[in-house]
């Protein structure tokens, strides 16, 4: 094991950093109104009284955002986490489905799975992870039966501890940092370097955001809209209608 220094770890977030948020805007700038209207619940938003069509658009857009930053910005720590065990054990982000992290500690060989949060899926997306585990430690087993090896879904925030699931081990939050780096202090020291150039970061995705809220609203009003009211009939055959009149 190496020590790891902080030092290369906040020049690493502040050299990659960028790529979330240029990430973030480019993804504002592909989407199109019509696509958002046909993933999200309109159902929901007659529900919340949503009378105006710039409210329905930002909370459309709102709940697109949340959801796809999530996937952004967990590719980005995962990233991290990689040369974070690059450092410190010469762990080297992986190509076998379902593994993103290998790498030796003590005698150990760890296969990492890394998600960014505690939701990240259903029970099916779990037991492909276990079927994921089962195919690496069997073909790893063929070339050395003798290899001590221990799957790990790998958590990057939250307060559960770490449990034994079904044949590999649930690692989250401070637990997760610790295991790849043995720094029990990383989970907190890492929060700093990411805010790195932030607000003016997240200025220019606030101005692009803005200019999508006033496109797509004008373009709703002109599409959706009778006399400035939301026509939640023609809205709900846009998003749902499958049958032939």
């Amino acid at each position: 094991m190496s020590g790891l220094d902080l030092t290369d770890v906040r020049k690493f977030v502040n050299d990659n950093i960028g790529t979330f948020h240029s990430i973030r805007i480019k993804s504002l700038e592909k989407l199109k109104l019509k696509d958002i209207l046909k993933r999200k619940n309109p159902y929901l938003f007659k529900a919340k009284n949503i009378t105006t069509a710039s409210e329905l658009i930002s909370s459309f857009l709102e709940a697109h955002l949340s959801s796809s930053e999530e996937k952004i910005f967990g590719d980005f720590l995962e990233e991290l986490a990689i040369f974070i065990a690059g450092r410190t054990y010469n762990g080297q982000k992986s190509s076998t489905t379902g593994i993103d992290l290998d790498f030796q500690k003590d005698s150990v060989r760890y296969l990492v799975s890394i998600k960014s949060g505690p939701n990240w899926g259903n029970s099916s997306q779990y037991g492909k992870l276990k079927i994921d585990f089962e195919k690496a430690v069997k073909v790893l087993k063929q070339h050395d039966s003798s290899t001590n090896i221990q799957p790990v879904l790998g958590i990057c925030y939250g307060k559960s501890r770490t449990s034994f699931i079904k044949g590999y081990m649930k690692v989250m939050g401070q637990s997760f940092w610790h295991l790849i780096s043995d720094d029990k202090n990383l989970y907190v020291d890492i929060i700093k370097p990411l805010g790195h150039r932030a607000r003016q970061q997240n200025q220019n995705f606030i101005r692009q955001k803005s200019k999508v809220i006033n496109l797509f609203t004008s373009e709703f009003i002109r599409d959706f809209c009778d006399n400035g009211e939301i026509n939640w009939e023609r809205l709900i055959r846009f998003n749902s209608g499958n049958m032939e009149s």
